[in-house]
This record gives structure tokens, sequence and C-alpha cells, in this order.
């Protein structure tokens, strides 16, 4: 896999980002619609299943994905995995409930955050900041790695890592993954083996 073109993320709040929706119930995509134009959002298509989903991000390619987990012919974790393939952007996904177990298979299929139904305006605006932030981390993974499969389980390992580095430090995610990179240059070590000591670490603490 080629490695992600290094460009600046857009400012959402000065750039009018270019979004896909991908949702197969008509009332959820109009409350969609609806909250991201108000928000100065560009909603650039519509999908009512996974595999339109995957056929319209190469078509329109947005700056943005936001998919319901539960689609006719190809759900969203499926529809994730194959537009992370070909054509990386970031992705929030909407779920009726989390769980563990989801938010793994998430980040696996290339997911950068998540949103539980329903979807309130206020809800919209940092989970997009989230994954425009998780997306830049993502591409920075991708210079030191470039097999995807390699980047999206090293992905997993930062995720984790970050929560306990978050937890123990007191510090935002975003400082969270600045320390790790800190740690990486100073060790001179791969991001991904300096997160799995962290990771071990924390199980004997």
């Amino acid at each position: 896999m080629k490695p992600v073109k290094d460009t600046a993320l857009p400012d959402i709040e000065k750039t009018k980002l270019s979004v896909l929706i991908a949702e197969d119930n008509a009332v959820s995509q109009r409350h969609l619609i609806d909250r991201l134009n108000s928000l100065g959002y560009d909603v650039v298509g519509c999908a009512s299943n996974g595999e339109d989903a995957v056929k319209m991000v190469c078509e329109k390619k947005p700056q943005l994905v936001i998919m319901d987990v539960m689609m006719p012919k190809m759900d969203g974790i499926e529809a994730a995995k194959q537009i992370t393939a070909h054509s990386p952007v970031p992705i929030i996904l909407l779920t009726g409930k989390s769980s563990d177990e989801l938010a793994d298979r998430a980040i696996e299929a290339g997911v950068f955050a998540y949103l539980i139904k329903p979807v309130t305006k206020k809800d919209l605006i940092p989970a997009i900041k989230l994954a425009l932030s998780r997306f830049d981390e993502f591409k920075k993974l991708e210079k030191e790695v470039y097999d995807l499969k390699e980047v999206l389980e090293t992905r997993k390992l930062v995720e984790k890592a970050k929560g306990i580095l978050m937890k123990r430090c007191n510090i935002h995610e975003d400082e969270a993954f600045k320390l790790l990179q800190s740690y990486s240059q100073n060790e001179n070590k791969k991001i991904r083996d300096i997160a799995d000591s962290i990771i071990t670490a924390s199980r004997f603490m």
C-alpha cells in the first residue's frame, strides 16, 4: 500500500469539510444532513448501503465519511475495511451501542471515531475533530510502516498505549500521541515497540 499523501488536515472551523453519509434509514439520513449543513459542512453524497458507500468514496473523494454500522449488502465495518484499503479517509461509525469488541473491530477496519445513536449536533463537532486528529496520526504511522495490516495493528497498540498515558499522566489524547512519538525518537525505536512496552508494563503495575 502506498503511504497517504502528507497534506495538512483541513481546519474544520475554517474550511467547509466535504462529508459522505452512509445510512440506510431515510429519517436518520435526513437528520444527519440537516445537522451537518447547519454546522457548515458540505454533504457531497448519501449512500444507503455499504457497497454504494465504498463506490461513492472513490467517486466523490470526501474528506470525511459518517457511516452506520448496520447496513444492507455490506455492513459498516466491512465497508470501512475496503475504503481504508483503497481510499483512506477519516471514518466515523454510527452504532446503537458501544463495546470494547466493537472498538477493536472499528480500529482494525480503519474507523477513527464512533458515535452512539441518536446523534445530536453537539456530538458531531468533537467526533469530527477526533476523527481528523486520529487520521493525522494514521498518516504519520504510515511513514514508519508501509503495510496496511501492520499499520492497523500498530494503531490498535497505539490507541491502548495512549489510553494508559492519558489516565496515568492526566493528559489529552493528542498529548499522549506526542509523548509516544517523543519516546520513539529518544529511544530510536518504532512507535509500535514503545506502545507495546507501555502496555506490557501496565500489566505489572
